[in-house]
């Protein structure tokens, strides 16, 4: 994809639109083309991949503010480098920056324009589009696919640890092909399109922007046949089962990074890391604050007028008798030190909350003896 396209318009947003505006038409886009869901659909994927793009710019403060000073100078549509040298068009430049090369008849190249405190326009693009050095050449050993991914945990494992075992679908290399996507007995030889770089520049004016080859997708060189068990991807989608270790004490939200168990590396690299954020389920019975755990306790209105006492499980199945003092309202709650969540060392406290329960049914009888009580108490019904 050229970056002279509007990110803007990519996303269907405002020049002036919010970060939150921005995020919500990214997930609603993200969600309507991605991958998973429009299996087969190469106008998706690309789709996708556009999406995903403009948002990795227009989704970060510093690089948003980067491409709108880039718009704002013309770098994506009124920049034209004529035949022969000279610009014309919305580009303005503060002078050459300290040691380069312009001179006369010798046009400032693209990246020598000092664009006040961004540095230069090449500086810009590598820091937007990582079009630097950094990626690997095509015949280095690249890090396995990282995976993010959220786990649905019981309340109870959640608070007192355990394990969980998932599947998770990543990219391995194909088995078949060992990962060069040729055929047996097929030819390899360097890319066409890249020389064999596995990346190629492309842009308008004076700059270049490297992006992975499309067609040896980074590897630098192409087979005389496709593998057919990837199609000449040389790796393949596929299940994996990992068991997850849950720490006690874990909370919605907390993530745990496992390395190594992410995507295999390709020729011989590492593999990718697993990111877990855990989601805790609701429970029957207790929730939570802190590393306190509440305890939710149904009385009746007997036992909340009169008095009683009630036994309340702990985490642990032990038992623990609380006192309910004559008169206690609903939501009342009553502490047991020492018996709540414990995390690095320390440790809640259990809170019964009690619950008084109205009976839904009454017999003529019962119903008759609780308006008298009403009376003799003098409560309105």
């Amino acid at each position: 994809m050229a970056h002279s396209k509007d990110f803007y318009a990519v996303l269907g947003v405002a020049e002036k639109a919010t970060a939150d505006e921005i995020k919500k038409a990214y997930r609603r886009l993200a969600k309507q083309h991605h991958p998973d869901t429009n299996k087969g659909d190469p106008r998706s994927a690309e789709r996708f991949k556009e999406i995903s793009e403009a948002y990795n710019v227009l989704g970060d403060v510093k690089k948003r503010a980067q491409y709108d000073e880039m718009r704002r100078l013309g770098a994506f549509g009124d920049f034209v480098r004529r035949p022969g040298g000279g610009a014309t068009g919305g580009f303005r430049s503060s002078g050459p920056r300290p040691g380069a090369r312009s001179g006369a008849g010798t046009p400032p190249k693209f990246e020598e324009f000092d664009v006040g405190g961004f540095g230069g326009l090449g500086d810009l693009f590598s820091s937007m589009f990582g079009g630097g050095a950094q990626r690997p050449k095509a015949s280095e050993p690249e890090r396995g696919q990282s995976i993010e991914t959220t786990l649905e945990v019981p309340f109870r494992v959640a608070v007192m640890g355990g394990k969980i075992p998932v599947e998770l679908e990543v990219n391995e290399e194909c088995s078949t092909c060992g990962g060069s996507g040729a055929a047996k007995g097929a030819r390899i030889s360097a890319c066409p399109e890249c020389g064999g770089r596995g990346s190629i520049s492309f842009g308008q004016g004076g700059f270049a922007v490297n992006r992975p080859c499309p067609m040896c997708l980074g590897k630098g060189s192409v087979a005389s046949e496709k593998c057919s068990a990837c199609a000449g991807q040389g790796e393949k989608r596929e299940r994996k089962k990992v068991l997850i270790t849950v720490p006690p004490g874990t909370d919605t939200d907390a993530k745990i990074r496992l390395k190594g168990q992410g995507g295999r590396g390709v020729r011989g690299g590492p593999p990718g890391d697993l990111v877990i954020t855990f989601k805790v389920e609701p429970d029957k019975f207790y929730s939570r604050d802190g590393l306190d755990l509440i305890a939710h306790v149904p009385v009746n209105v007997a036992q909340a007028t009169l008095g009683s006492k009630v036994s309340v499980k702990t985490l642990d199945d032990k038992k623990v008798t609380i006192a309910i003092p004559a008169g206690t309202p609903s939501s009342k709650r009553f502490r047991v030190r020492g018996q709540g969540i414990e995390k690095d060392g320390k440790k809640g406290d259990l809170l019964v909350e009690v619950r008084v329960d109205a009976p839904a049914d009454l017999s003529d009888e019962a119903r008759a003896a609780m308006a008298a009580f009403a009376r003799e108490a003098g409560l309105k019904y």
